[in-house]
């Protein structure tokens, strides 16, 4: 249930709605925007909530039942986008942000050279795996705490922020010291601990959905961050498993419209993960921008034949920049700038 506030509600008004709340069992979750106030109750309580004890306390406008399972990530709690600053700009915004970066962190000098690179080709956060969660237990696996402290000093040599993946609910802390955004993958989006753990960091997230994960089970993840309190979630469709054998995943393009209708939630479209293939990236990353993506999360490397891992999906610098451009005309064309 939402209790909706009148433009006229005073701070003592919406103090006493929290505490009313409160004292019936449930937690108050506020969203305060620039025409209303919305008041969010969750949770579970012996007591039964009866929309007539709130719709009479004084500046309430009006008390709505949710009618879906993802209560805080929903357009009926928060009807207006939610914008997450990300690097001077907002993800859901007008403008299409990118994130880009090699599938791993390989060594100093490799991501400081990427860094640089993709700052100047237009990214707007670099992203790179210190730990890599892989398919074979003899893959590389990345370099942990050491590939943090260089993500960290190829952010202060271009300035990008960072958008790195955290696999363990142990390690949120130390990758909080050096990351700007905790991203979820896909393998973990229904690891509720993780969850847990990154709603109660307070930091950025990026959740992608699983491989075999609905919406709504995408939708309801976002819910166990956000019932912390942690509101800057960005959700992520890269592709789900299907029959098709030409492809590494399905890139789902139904998602984006459907997702952006039903949550107030940002979404960014990962192709590279889609496709599979570096010479499909680029096509796919158009169509995302064309179903009103918010930004996208490319992988991107100087010889992506030689890369540690996902080399085959991986772009080079000049197919990234090619790509940005194009982003930028299918940007336009919807009314929107890349």
């Amino acid at each position: 249930m939402i209790v909706v506030m009148n433009k006229r509600a005073s701070a003592q008004n919406i103090a006493e709605v929290i505490s009313r709340v409160e004292a019936d069992g449930y937690q108050a979750h506020l969203s305060e925007g620039d025409e209303r106030t919305i008041i969010g109750l969750v949770g579970e309580s012996p007591t039964p909530l009866r929309e007539d004890n709130y719709q009479s306390m004084l500046g309430v406008e009006k008390v709505m039942r949710v009618t879906v399972p993802y209560k805080l990530a929903s357009r009926e709690y928060h009807p207006q986008p939610t914008l997450v600053g990300l690097n001077g700009s907002k993800v859901g915004e007008n403008k299409v942000l990118m994130i880009a970066g090699p599938c791993s962190v390989e060594s100093r000098e490799q991501i400081i050279e990427i860094a640089c690179a993709m700052k100047e080709a237009g990214a707007t956060a670099l992203r790179g795996g210190a730990f890599k969660p892989r398919s074979s237990p003899y893959s590389f696996q990345g370099h942990g705490e050491e590939g943090l402290k260089w993500l960290a000093e190829a952010r202060e040599r271009s300035g990008l922020p960072i958008v790195t993946e955290v696999m363990d609910p142990g390690l949120v802390e130390m990758v909080c010291e050096y990351a700007d955004v905790l991203q979820i993958g896909a393998r973990n989006m229904q690891n509720f601990t993780l969850l847990h753990a990154v709603g109660e960091s307070q930091h950025t997230v990026l959740l992608k959905r699983g491989l075999a994960n609905t919406m709504e089970e995408l939708l309801m993840s976002a819910e166990y961050i956000m019932s912390h309190g942690n509101q800057r979630v960005m959700l992520c469709e890269r592709g789900i498993r299907t029959f098709e054998k030409y492809t590494r995943n399905t890139f789902d393009i139904n998602a984006i419209p459907v997702l952006k209708a039903r949550s107030h939630l940002p979404v960014i479209a990962d192709p590279s993960h889609a496709v599979g293939y570096s010479e499909y990236v680029t096509s796919v990353a158009l169509a995302a921008v064309a179903a009103g993506a918010d930004g996208l999360i490319v992988e991107v490397h100087p010889d992506p034949a030689k890369a540690l891992s996902d080399g085959r999906q991986t772009l080079n610098y000049d197919q990234f920049r090619d790509m940005v451009a194009r982003v930028q005309k299918v940007a336009e064309a919807i009314g929107r700038s890349a």
